[in-house]
């Protein structure tokens, strides 16, 4: 029997797709350009590594708690509805970013703005699943997955350039745009349609605060001391000096905090509730095991992208913008895996992709460890940053295949938000860790350099303590007084293994996952070529629970994985079909609510 002819998409539906792309672009630019801005933001407001980390991490951490919360949201209230607040959030915190006079206020901005982003992203997805039908929607998702590879390429070399102007221009070009894309959703978006359901406030609320919590263990140990306080922690009027350190006891909290959401979600799920987490879904390997790999994919690919940037423009002398531009080196890697995995689909399994992509990472970051000193040429920076963003594309296109192929047709939505939750706590975790551990190697090293060079060991510590507080930006300072050129070299040096010692540790990550794909057996199919007219939410990594990795469908989008700072995993899930689940990716937003009541 002949099927009906498809109505092709009119002018009005591409102009909402523009709309929704350019809000897209927003969250992961703002996620990448951070990490070139970063050094003239330490410099203009005098903070130091550890504000500096917070900068970075708050805008990851809370756009990683809130993923499955957001998604939910969205099914009660309407996609458009929840995209138009996020808009609205993050608009008016690029603003107060744009203005901070201080790194508290720029770090509580970014905080905010993450909500924004969260809100954003998954809905998104259910927009394009509501607008399109059809070869359409698989056109539709492969703007959106190019457009956040595009971004991630594109965010470096902007803030690079605005750098160069004043880095609160990266957060002020933010509100104009705003503004547009706000016009665009109204005109040309249509209401979204909603469910009848609850939230599970409480289980919200755990999962932040442990997500929180657990973020400042990472980040502030080495300040505040892992288990005794070494150091006054100092909060208004407050100041914790001595005894237990507040790390460990948030350590503490944090534990409990994550034990409570994990078996309340248990409740639930026995009682037939609506949880935030089904954790039964755990119990099937294929899930299990995938979250794991997508876990340690996020902590080995974006812990090293927070610290190059550093290096890169304090101790090789770049600047911002020329540290942009080798930072695409990285991201031209992942366009051309994404590209290539896309026909591989027919030849080779999802999981053989996996494999290939982490062994390339682990390859590229152990070259960029071999290659690292004080005079690392830009080429052989380049080629190592290259074949690891190889590793990124081929990795993340397939990730979300291996890890949704058992998973239950009901469950599917939940189980792609679970996912996307796991990779983006993953890269914020990762981002978390591998500062840790670099500004460590770094204190250590200038200490231990100095020492051997004949100067007091207070003295080397004291300059030790000034380099790692200012995250390296006083080395110029130092190398132009001849007294203390010789404490600047010692800093390079000891940046350039920190850089060693990270990046080796990341690929150790990567290879640790790669161990953890050999246990994995998916029962169902590995690659979506095999099965075309798989249930939608088994094979779309559905847009409902909060999901940002999208499988963008059918032309085999360049991943938008991308390997910036914690891009969110818009790992193609679907990588090969060609129009293969276009149909099938009614997703769940759009298709489980088309009979609800619009908002």
């Amino acid at each position: 029997m002949t099927e009906p002819a498809e109505t092709p998409p009119t002018a009005r539906q591409w102009l909402g797709l523009v709309a929704v792309a350019l809000g897209v672009a927003l969250i992961v630019v703002d996620l990448t350009i951070v990490n070139v801005i970063l050094a003239p933001i330490i410099e203009d407001l005098s903070i130091g590594s550890s504000e500096a980390q917070w900068i970075q991490e708050s805008y990851a951490i809370t756009f990683a708690a809130l993923l499955l919360v957001t998604g939910r949201l969205s099914d009660l209230h309407g996609a458009r509805r929840i995209f138009l607040l996020g808009l609205a959030v993050f608009g008016a915190t690029s603003l107060l970013a744009a203005l901070a006079p201080s790194g508290g206020l720029l770090i509580l901005a970014r905080f905010v703005q993450g909500v924004g982003g969260a809100m954003m992203l998954p809905t998104s997805l259910a927009l394009l699943n509501a607008t399109f039908t059809g070869r359409a929607r698989g056109q539709a998702f492969a703007v959106w997955g190019s457009t956040i590879g595009a971004a991630a390429a594109v965010g470096p070399l902007l803030g690079g350039w605005l750098a160069d102007i004043s880095w609160r221009w990266a957060f002020g070009i933010n509100i104009p745009l705003v503004a547009l894309i706000v016009w665009g959703v109204l005109r040309y978006l249509d209401v979204s349609p909603r469910t009848r359901g609850r939230i599970d406030g409480v289980g919200a609320v755990l999962s932040a605060v442990g997500l929180g919590l657990l973020s400042f263990v990472l980040i502030e140990g080495r300040t505040y001391g892992w288990l005794m306080t070494t150091k006054p922690l100092e909060v208004g009027a407050l100041s914790w000096s001595g005894g237990l350190s507040p790390v460990f006891v948030a350590l503490i909290l944090s534990v409990l905090a994550l034990g409570a959401f994990w078996r309340r979600q248990a409740v639930l799920s026995r009682a037939g509730d609506e949880p935030l987490m089904d954790v039964g879904l755990f119990s099937i390997r294929s899930f299990r095991n995938g979250n794991f790999v997508t876990l340690m994919v996020g902590l080995g690919e974006f812990g090293i992208i927070a610290v190059l940037p550093l290096w890169l423009q304090f101790a090789l002398g770049y600047s911002a913008f020329e540290a942009g531009l080798a930072l695409v080196a990285l991201a031209a890697g992942s366009f051309a895996a994404s590209g290539a995995s896309f026909p591989m689909t027919a030849t080779v399994s999802a999981l053989a992709q996996v494999r290939i992509g982490l062994v390339l990472e682990a390859a590229g970051l152990t070259m960029l460890a071999l290659i690292a000193s004080t005079d690392s040429t830009w080429w052989l920076i380049a080629i190592a940053l290259f074949v690891y963003g190889i590793g990124v594309g081929f990795a993340t296109a397939q990730v979300t295949n291996i890890v949704l192929v058992d998973v239950p047709e009901q469950s599917g939505g939940q189980a792609s938000g679970i996912q996307s939750a796991a990779r983006e706590l993953g890269s914020a975790l990762g981002i978390a860790l591998l500062t840790t551990l670099f500004f460590s190697t770094l204190a250590s090293g200038v200490t231990d350099r100095l020492t051997r060079d004949g100067l007091s060991a207070d003295e080397a510590e004291r300059i030790g303590g000034v380099v790692t507080d200012s995250a390296g930006s006083v080395i110029g300072s130092l190398a132009a007084q001849p007294r203390t050129a010789s404490a600047a070299e010692a800093a390079r040096e000891a940046m350039a293994a920190g850089v060693q010692v990270t990046g080796h540790v990341c690929a150790g990550l990567l290879l640790l996952a790669l161990a953890a794909t050999l246990f994995m057996s998916p029962k169902a199919r590995t690659t979506a070529h095999t099965s075309p007219r798989t249930s939608p939410r088994t094979e779309a990594g559905t847009a409902d629970a909060g999901t940002a990795d999208a499988g963008t469908a059918d032309a085999g989008t360049a991943d938008a994985g991308t390997a910036d700072a914690g891009t969110a995993d818009a790992g193609t899930a679907d990588a090969g079909t060609a129009d293969a689940g276009t149909e099938a990716r009614g997703a769940d937003l759009g298709e489980r609510t088309a009979v609800r009541p619009p908002e």
